[in-house]
């Protein structure tokens, strides 16, 4: 009898370190999405921003108490300060749930990319790994 609870709780553990590792290794991943896709009006409405001139929204969806969120923030900020063509809205979902609703986000730190015309382009759960997210960004007209 003990054996087999041994088994058992084996093969769980196993289990939960094989999803623990799927997790991670998805987290922070940008997700090209299907071209155009968009929630409504476009995702600078979402934002409730206009696009100005510039190529790219980068929107990101928090929580109060997430310390990755904080971390997303602070590079998303650093890529928009740096590349005028960009722009960082962070909303926080406990104030706009509409928005994560609207968007299908899960979890927080999410970050949804919306081109010039407002349609999804990209998206990543979790904080994004700066130069895959840099390479994957609408580059500026040259």
């Amino acid at each position: 009898m003990q054996t087999g609870g041994l088994v058992v709780l084996i093969v769980a553990l196993a289990l939960a370190t094989i999803a623990g590792l799927v997790l991670r290794a998805r987290s922070g991943r940008v997700r090209a999405t299907t071209p155009g896709r968009a929630a409504g009006a476009g995702g600078w409405e979402l934002a409730g921003v206009a696009p100005d001139g510039r190529r790219a929204l980068l929107l990101q969806l928090s929580s109060p108490v997430c310390t990755p969120c904080r971390q997303t923030a602070r590079l998303l900020g650093d890529l928009a300060a740096a590349d005028p063509g960009l722009a960082h809205v962070e909303i926080d979902v406990a104030e706009r749930i509409e928005v994560a609703r609207a968007l299908g986000v899960l979890r927080t730190p999410t970050t949804v990319v919306f081109d010039a015309g407002g349609g999804e382009i990209l998206r990543i759960s979790g904080v994004p790994r700066a130069g895959e997210l840099t390479d994957a960004l609408p580059s500026a007209p040259a």
